[in-house]
This record gives structure tokens, C-alpha cells and sequence, in this order.
């Protein structure tokens, strides 16, 4: 019995052994099992279900998946060689392609003419099913709906950035121009920050739904407590904190060869390069020393805790948030080397000093056995208890326990389920909110948890659970979903937060 259920466990899934898959860890999220996994439920009838309705059946399935597929853009590689894709029947291909290019025509859209032949599916188109991310990926569409069937060969010679990696929101360069609601919005936060005392409360209220891009700095600045009010003490105050962080280099960067020192430089050393590797600014030579220097210091200044890993995580958002104070164009390949050192060294102590901020109010996570992370796992598993019945009793029912999946969200804020663009966004409501990343954080947990329910109830054994809660598919997530789980959290938080034991069995 045990044998065929481990028979039918790989039949149906698409990680099968030998197989080679991306591997998933603190540095971003997972790609979108969703289209493969659809043609693997394909593959496993091909035997069982006669040919004619066999191919209707792909038909329709494949021409949902890929309705809007050639209107995207060739953002991201997509691999048709694939077994996956393989098991398509070149007919079905054909009408798939016949029909696509007919939508095209009827937009009066001139492609040139293709030396392939059409049962070539293009190799560089994606689906989006995200509308946050159609935004993001608008410049490309444009540019596609021109010429459909082919790369163009006018792009920039830069590295190809996955929809995972990128760090624009729909503020950033290459987005639409802002709406007369948004320039509102700017310019409202320009009076707060230009005004004498700046006005916290204020700021929290209008940073809850977003910061714009153009003032993010000084909004993280001030909402993490490094900054005063006061505009007459803001330069003076930043000059002496970065000052007396590079003292701290000069005191203690040294002492990292020590040998009570080795082991934690060791394990920062080995974790940088793991940060993000699917972005080009964070595997540059110069920023990981950046890194380095950052979370070494934080280690010596904090004995209790020391290093531990997921911080290095944790440093991220604000370095691009304070790079992004003096790069007007998309972050993620930007050099640099470009910046004088006085620039960099400015990102640099404000980063320590931010993540500083935020750690000190979670500092309990990272202490010996971890309590603060145990509490709020046990504290979710409560609360999941109530709003959610069915989906707590499905878990107990296939022995899947919630430290299993929910350790990391609260170890790493749900850094490693969600692209790096969202995790910013997510970081303004956390900043806005009294006790965000430690309060806060535990109904966005919970909302999140329940966005998957469906897919939950779906899964009717251990592993096929576990695989789901720990490659959620968010590649495509926006600002827009942000929004969405960031309200469902706030309903979450004003039911139970000054109710307890409504949450208590």
C-alpha cells in the first residue's frame, strides 16, 4: 500500500526524481507551478481518456492558459522544450497558434513574416495572471503587440530579469504616468516631510496604502525611528550616525579573523551570496562586502542573538529603498561602482541603522531557541483555528504541522514568499502600523495562509501540502495583492487583536 502511494505521489508530481528544479530558499520565491502542473494532469490520462476527447480537453485547457500569452512580452525565458510541453499534440499547437494570430489581426497587427514554421510555440513568452503585473510589464507589451512572433532585437544589452526578480513597483520607471490621485498623494507627503515638525501620525495614516517611490527614503527614515521630526536636526543627526557606525568598523571589522569571531563572519560570508542570486545588483562584489560589513557589525553590537540566519535577508529592502534615493532607473542591474563613496556610504549606515530599528523590536525570534518566532507560530495555528476551521482540521488530518511552513514566514517576514517588489510595499504598511513587523505580521500571516485555501483543500496527502506552503505561487504578485492581503489582515487584526480569547479554545 505504502509502495503505491509513493507510485502515485510521483505520478502526480511535477518534481519527479532526477528532475532538475529551481532551488527554493531565503532568496526568492518560487515559480509558478501552475502551468506545468496542468500539463502533467494532462500527461497522466493520456491512457485513460479516449483520443477525441483527449484533445478537446487540452484544447481548452491549453487556449485558457495561453490566451493572452503573445500579448505579454518576452520578459522571461520559458522552457518548450520541456517534457511538459512536449506531450502537446502539434495540431493542437496549430489551432492554439492559428487562433492567437487571428485575435491579432482582428487588432490590425501587421507581424512579420516568420521563417519558422507556425507549430514553433515562441520561446519567450509567459503568462501573467496577475493585473498588478501587466502594469509592470506594460512597456513589453506594447512593444510585443508590434511584433509579436519575434524578440526584438532593439532591446538593451542587459541581463534578462525575471518577473521574480524585479524590484519596480508601479511607481518606478517603466510604469504608467501617475494619476492625478497619485500626484495627490505626493504631493501631500512632500508638505508632511518639508513641513517644520513633521507631523507621525499624519505620515503613518498616508503611508499605510503606500509610500510613493520618490519619498521612500525619507518615509522609511522616519517611520523607523532614525530620524527625528524636527527638519533642523535631520542633517545633523545623519551625520553623526553615520559616523559613529563607521566607527564601528574601524573598531570591530578587524576582529572577524578572530577566532571567536571566525564562525560567525563564516556563515555570514557563506549566506550573502545566497541573497537574491536571482537579481544582478546583489551579486556584485562591491555590495556584498556591503553586506557583509552590515550584519557582522549587527552581530558583535548584539551578543544575545548574534548572527543568525535570515537576517541577511532582512537588509535588503532598505538597501534598495536608499539606492533607489539615487538611481532613477530600475535598481536591479544597476552598477554600483556608478556612485561615488560618499553616496555609498550613506546607503550603507542607513541600511544598519534601519535594520537596526526594525530588530530591535523582534529581537526575541533570533535568541537562543528562537521563543519569539514559537509563540507567534503557536499564536497562528489559534487563530487559523477560528477563522478558518476546515482548513485547520485539513491540516490536522494529514499530521501537517504549522512550524513545518509558518517557521520561515515569521523567521524571514515572508521574505522568501514573496518577490522582493512586494515585500517594500508590504514593509510601508509594516512601518505605518503600531508594532507592524511583530504584531502586525501575525494576521498578515494568517490572510496569507487563507488566500491559498482552495489549493489547500486540493492537496489530500503530506507531502503534496507541504510542497504547496513552501512554493506558493507569487511570481506574479503586485501591488494590487499586497493591497488585498494588507486589508484582509486589518479585518483579521480589528476582530481578534483586542479579543483574545475569541481566538482561544
Amino acid at each position: 500500500m505504502a509502495a503505491e502511494n509513493s507510485k502515485q505521489f510521483w505520478k502526480r508530481s511535477a518534481k519527479l526524481p532526477g528532475s532538475i528544479q529551481p532551488v527554493y530558499g531565503a532568496q526568492h520565491p518560487p515559480l509558478d507551478p501552475q502551468l506545468t502542473k496542468n500539463f502533467i494532469k494532462e500527461r497522466s490520462k493520456v491512457n485513460t481518456v479516449p483520443l477525441k476527447n483527449k484533445k478537446a480537453s487540452s484544447f481548452h485547457e491549453f487556449a485558457r492558459n495561453t490566451s493572452d500569452a503573445w500579448d505579454i512580452g518576452d520578459d522571461e525565458e520559458e522552457d518548450f522544450s520541456s517534457p511538459s510541453f512536449q506531450t502537446l499534440n502539434s495540431k493542437v499547437a496549430l489551432a492554439t497558434a492559428a487562433q492567437v494570430l487571428e485575435n491579432h489581426s482582428k487588432l490590425r497587427v501587421k507581424p512579420e513574416r516568420s521563417q519558422s514554421t507556425t507549430s514553433d510555440v515562441p520561446a519567450s513568452y509567459k503568462v501573467i495572471k496577475s493585473s498588478s503585473d501587466a502594469q509592470l510589464s506594460r512597456n513589453s507589451s506594447d512593444t510585443c503587440l508590434r511584433n509579436p512572433l519575434h524578440k526584438q532585437q532593439s532591446l538593451p544589452l542587459r541581463p534578462i530579469i525575471p518577473l521574480v526578480a524585479r524590484i519596480s513597483d508601479q511607481n518606478a520607471s517603466g510604469a504608467p504616468p501617475m494619476t492625478v490621485r497619485e500626484k495627490t498623494r505626493l504631493e501631500k507627503f512632500r508638505q508632511l516631510l518639508s513641513s517644520h515638525n513633521t507631523d507621525l501620525d499624519e505620515l503613518r495614516k498616508y503611508s499605510w496604502p503606500g509610500v510613493p517611490r520618490e519619498v521612500r527614503p525619507i518615509t522609511w527614515r522616519l517611520l523607523s525611528g532614525y530620524l527625528p521630526a524636527n527638519t533642523e536636526r535631520r542633517k545633523l543627526t545623519l551625520q553623526r550616525k553615520r559616523e559613529e557606525y563607521f566607527g564601528f568598523i574601524e573598531q570591530y571589522y578587524d576582529s572577524r579573523n578572530e577566532e571567536h569571531h571566525q564562525d560567525t563572519y563564516r556563515q555570514i560570508h557563506i549566506d550573502i551570496p545566497r541573497t537574491n542570486p536571482l537579481i544582478p545588483l546583489f551579486q556584485q562584489p562591491l555590495v556584498q562586502e556591503i553586506f557583509e560589513r552590515i550584519l557582522f557589525i549587527w552581530a558583535i553590537r548584539h551578543p544575545a542573538s548574534g548572527y543568525v540566519q535570515g537576517i541577511n535577508d532582512l537588509v535588503t529592502p532598505f538597501f534598495v529603498v536608499f539606492l533607489s534615493e539615487y538611481v532613477e532607473e530600475d535598481v536591479e542591474n544597476f552598477d554600483v561602482t556608478n556612485l561615488s563613496q560618499d553616496m555609498l556610504r550613506s546607503i550603507e549606515a542607513d541600511s544598519f541603522w534601519c535594520m537596526s530599528k526594525l530588530l530591535d523590536g523582534i529581537q526575541d525570534n533570533y535568541t537562543f531557541a528562537q521563543p519569539g518566532i514559537q509563540k507567534k507560530v503557536k499564536a497562528l495555528e489559534e487563530l487559523v483555528s477560528r477563522i478558518d476551521e476546515q482548513v485547520h482540521n485539513h491540516f490536522r488530518r494529514y499530521e501537517v504541522e504549522y512550524l513545518q511552513f509558518a517557521f520561515r514566514w515569521m523567521n524571514n517576514l515572508l521574505m522568501r514568499e514573496l518577490p522582493l517588489r512586494c515585500t517594500i510595499r508590504l514593509w510601508d504598511t509594516y512601518q505605518s502600523e503600531p508594532e507592524g513587523f511583530s504584531h502586525f505580521h501575525l494576521y498578515v500571516c494568517a490572510a496569507f495562509l487563507i488566500k491559498w485555501r482552495k489549493e489547500i483543500l486540493d492537496e489530500e496527502d503530506f507531502q503534496g501540502l507541504l510542497m504547496l506552503l513552501q512554493n506558493l505561487p507569487t511570481i506574479h504578485w503586485g501591488n494590487e495583492e499586497i493591497g488585498l492581503l494588507l486589508a484582509e489582515a486589518y479585518r483579521l487584526k480589528y476582530m481578534f487583536a483586542d479579543a483574545p480569547n475569541h481566538y482561544r479554545r
